[in-house]
């Protein structure tokens, strides 16, 4: 059972995200998730990227390290290994984890090593007015692709699969309750722990709304799927491309 309100991992500063954001939710679903786990902010530390993701260092009550753009994940990995009884969580942006940040994914997932990376995937550069990032579709239009994005987007669930992680999983942002459970099955997981959120961007992402991700998004565990077959794991990643839809939910998990 939980104790207490998520009341206590708020600071006095109020997030300055812009209305609507999907962070707002992401927000709310961690305070439930570590709520859910019994978890007091002293025995959390979250390591935060560069972005608009990467601001909630301000608004959410555990231990923080602020880092470098693209580097969330050295600092979450140094503090697990200096100690162990420490939750922690890496926490970036989709430009910082799979831009700059990206071999620090691919290493961590190698290594297994026990820490939970949440990602906010709004497919853009977000903090700094909409830029393209690595998860931008082909053909969109930004500030830095005026012309349509040439470049054929990264796809992260298929880049953890393949890198080793033995958890790997996707929410949405506009889902708190399900967000939730999947952020609490990723802390509960020993080993390397990938959740990317599905973030719509009310400023400067105007194709990827919350209808329009409710429009294509299903969930996994409501068709009887499995986590445990790497091979279809991998499927489920590049379903959309396939055939339109969006899975949500844990697409693989191995305890090793």
């Amino acid at each position: 059972m939980s104790t207490g309100s998520t009341l206590k991992y708020n600071t006095p500063i109020s997030p300055t995200w812009c209305p609507g954001c999907g962070n707002y939710g992401i927000w709310a679903a961690l305070k439930q998730a570590l709520l859910g786990l019994n978890l007091e902010p002293h025995q959390v530390l979250i390591a935060y990227d560069i972005g608009c993701f990467g601001n909630g260092a301000n608004f959410l009550k555990t231990y923080a390290f602020h880092s470098l753009h693209g580097r969330a994940i050295p600092p979450a990995e140094g503090a697990k290994l200096a100690n162990q009884d420490l939750v922690i969580i890496a926490a970036a942006g989709d430009g910082g984890a799979y831009g700059e940040g990206i071999q620090h994914l691919i290493h961590a997932a190698r290594y297994n090593i026990n820490i939970t990376f949440l990602v906010a995937n709004n497919q853009r550069f977000s903090l700094t007015t909409g830029q393209s990032s690595p998860t931008t579709s082909k053909k969109i239009k930004t500030k830095t692709t005026p012309f349509g994005e040439i470049k054929k987007p990264v796809n992260p669930l298929l880049l953890s699969l393949d890198s080793g992680a033995s958890f790997v999983a996707q929410g949405f942002a506009g889902d708190q309750k399900h967000l939730t459970q999947l952020i609490k099955q990723a802390i509960q997981h020993t080993g390397f722990s990938h959740l990317d959120i599905l973030q719509p961007c009310v400023s400067f992402n105007k194709e990827n709304t919350y209808a329009w991700y409710q429009s294509v998004i299903y969930k996994l565990d409501e068709h009887k799927y499995k986590p445990d077959n790497l091979t279809e794991a991998k499927k489920r990643a590049e379903e959309f491309n396939k055939s339109g839809k969006m899975p949500i939910g844990i697409f693989y998990q191995e305890e090793r």
